[in-house]
């Protein structure tokens, strides 16, 4: 059972979603990508108006980086003219190229049209690429599947997860912003038609 409400937090009319997990066991986390606040909670959890309180300054600078993500994706461009094939042909040698540099096989590629991310890599080694993935310049691409491959070395996005990072991509917390702002171009552009 999943508890839905929308409130406001106080910070110029930003909405924040609060859903309460079915797994008692599962831990508190908040997330804030797609320009909603979202509040996971173990469903036995009380107090998540506290959860929002403790993290008033983190929700409010996610707030002001999606403010400046939205004003910066007016000035970007979506790459409309690749097809389907040749997008599955590029994550297909990208793939192989990190492969090969990482020393890590990849057990299988599947493409499907998310939510509110642009990958997942499992345990199992299987790649999930998000077919908006293909509206974005190759450099965005290439980083998004070395950050999902990277995650069968190091599972959480923790200091080793980043140190990895930064030896091929030393500039990634620009290529996150950057993800964030085409995140909001495709949803008004492409998701809308």
């Amino acid at each position: 059972m999943y508890i839905d409400e929308s409130g406001d937090l106080g910070l110029h009319g930003s909405k924040y979603l609060v859903l309460s997990a079915l797994l008692v066991d599962n831990p508190v986390d908040l997330e804030f990508k797609t320009g909603r606040l979202l509040l996971v909670l173990p469903k036995s959890y009380k107090g998540g108006d506290g959860i929002i309180e403790k993290h008033k300054d983190w929700i409010s600078k996610r707030n002001s980086e999606i403010k400046a993500a939205l004003e910066k994706a007016q000035n970007k461009k979506l790459n409309l003219k690749r097809t389907d094939d040749e997008f599955r042909q590029l994550i297909f040698s990208i793939v192989e190229n990190i492969s090969d540099s990482l020393k890590i096989n990849i057990n299988d590629i599947y493409f499907r049209k998310m939510k509110s991310k642009w990958g997942s890599c499992s345990s199992k080694k299987d790649l999930t690429i998000n077919t908006l993935l293909r509206y974005l310049p190759d450099s965005l691409i290439e980083y998004v599947i070395f950050h999902e491959m990277v995650h069968l070395i190091e599972r959480k996005h923790n200091k080793r997860f980043w140190d990895f990072i930064s030896n091929k991509f030393n500039n990634y917390n620009d290529k996150e912003k950057e993800l964030l702002e085409y995140w909001f171009l495709i949803q008004n552009v492409v998701s809308k038609s």
